[in-house]
């Protein structure tokens, strides 16, 4: 039986052809309303069908998991059967659970201060295989295994491995699965780009008002070309008019992530460039201290000079916020896990530097090319 996750919801009668039609129902039940983590646990269904599925419930393997101290952030290094590997990390909250999830295994776009871009691009994940991530999650709660939070994932980010809207057309998929085969609100879920400019636009045409993260890094393309190679393809104005045609077709309001890099964009000067873009957005600014890798001689800002790149946005009109980095006791930021398990087995990570990268990064603008034409 091939894995009831790399099939379209509508598709699941294939799998029990021999069954009567309120199995479908059941199965579908289980897969993307109470999600289980073995087939065994699917009480409704006779033997015969859990013995069928077996291990084909899952698209992967769980290669590593780690939790941090206090319990409330929890990071898995998911395997795939054809060797690539992706991460998904779930952070619990009093009143909410909010599931980080990967889109593609590694990233072609090579951001300077990125773990995963220096793993290189492997490929696009099918839209079961990012379904599934919040379906572990959702197992993983609704067993217990995060007490103090709620039994469900209450949000998702698409801000994992990987960029998103290079991969539209899986990405598109998973949403609609999430929110009209799951049930999930549409608002509760966020995705993030480094600016795929088309891709951004075809996003606010679709039927559902998910949320926008725009991850610009530098107020001006001198910077931002050397931190986002992206925007040697799509420059800041044409990032920002796509920002623009977001906020106006669907009303929400789009966020600004800056990862806060020691020397680089922490600024003064760059706080007021950044300033100019979000006031003419109306967006809010999320500020997050670089978590360092491997093949990067970057640091994070420090404490003092994040808390002065607040002050000056907030006289300068803009509302920001400094995030609080989830799971420092463990791997959480993107890639680290992998990177660590990586480094125990002996494997090299791959750079996005050099001709080989730029290769990769051409291959990416064709990917945004056959994805969105």
């Amino acid at each position: 039986m091939e894995s009831p996750y790399l099939t379209d919801p509508e598709e699941l009668g294939s799998l029990l052809d021999s069954e009567p039609s309120y199995r479908v129902e059941q199965l579908s039940e289980w897969l993307y309303k109470t999600p289980v983590a073995t087939a065994e646990e699917m009480t409704n269904l006779p033997g015969s069908i859990r013995e069928a599925i077996g291990d084909n419930l899952w698209p992967f393997k769980v290669e590593a998991l780690q939790r941090s101290d206090g319990g409330d952030t929890v990071k898995w290094l998911f395997r795939m059967p054809d060797g690539p590997a992706i991460e998904a990390v779930l952070m619990g909250y009093p009143r909410r659970t909010t599931l980080c999830i990967s889109s593609q295994a590694g990233c072609a776009l090579g951001c300077t201060f990125c773990a995963t871009g220096q793993f290189g691009f492997e490929r696009n994940l099918k839209a079961g295989e990012i379904v599934a991530q919040v379906q572990w999650a959702e197992a993983y709660l609704r067993a217990g295994g995060m007490p103090g939070s709620p039994s469900r994932v209450t949000n998702i980010v698409y801000m994992g491995m990987g960029e998103p809207l290079v991969n539209y057309r899986n990405i598109r998929e998973s949403l609609r699965r999430l929110i009209d085969v799951r049930g999930m609100g549409a608002r509760r879920i966020t995705v993030s780009t480094v600016g795929v400019a088309p891709a951004m636009k075809r996003l606010a045409d679709e039927p559902w008002q998910v949320g926008l993260a725009v991850s610009l890094h530098a107020g001006d393309d001198d910077l931002r070309d050397e931190l986002v190679p992206l925007n040697q393809r799509y420059d800041l104005e044409e990032v920002e008019a796509a920002a623009a045609y977001f906020f106006e077709k669907t009303g929400r309001r789009v966020s600004i992530e800056w990862t806060m890099i020691k020397g680089r964009n922490d600024t003064l000067d760059q706080a007021a460039k950044l300033a100019r873009i979000a006031r003419r957005l109306s967006a809010h600014v999320n500020l997050i201290a670089m978590n360092p890798t491997p093949l990067s001689s970057d640091q994070p800002s420090s404490d003092h000079v994040i808390k002065r790149f607040e002050s000056e946005l907030d006289a300068l009109g803009v509302n920001a916020t400094v995030r609080h980095i989830r799971g420092k006791s463990i791997d959480a930021a993107c890639g680290q896990l992998r990177a660590a398990e990586n480094g125990k087995q002996g494997l090299q990570i791959k750079t996005s530097t050099g001709p080989q990268g730029r290769r990769t990064l051409s291959s990416a603008y064709n990917l945004v090319s056959e994805e969105i034409g």
